[in-house]
């Protein structure tokens, strides 16, 4: 039995979403939860739409040799540490390029 791919599985599928409901709903209307709290324009301040926008450059990964000391205070600093690492090494390799 071959599967149905691409939009026209979807397409086949009724959802149980009332959308006439919600497109009628006025914001007041809109029940917020802790998991869906209500947000504010600070909140989006910062937020980057990728629309149109070429998309980042594509991560490699690598096997590197670091002293374990060293990789010890990356990870101590917590979740994000190796994007942290990447960020030490661009920054000495863009002021390594620039001349004295």
């Amino acid at each position: 039995m071959k599967s149905k791919r691409g939009s026209s599985a979807t397409a086949s599928a009724k959802g149980k979403t009332d959308w006439a409901r919600v497109r009628a709903m006025k914001d007041a209307d809109i029940p917020f939860t802790a998991d869906a709290p209500r947000t504010s324009a600070e909140d989006w301040a910062d937020a980057v739409a990728h629309r149109g926008l070429p998309l980042p450059a594509r991560k490699e990964q690598i096997a590197l040799r670091v002293d374990a000391d060293v990789l010890a205070w990356y990870r101590a600093q917590g979740p994000g540490w190796q994007t942290r690492m990447n960020a030490v090494l661009k920054a000495f390799r863009d002021r390594a390029a620039k001349p004295m």
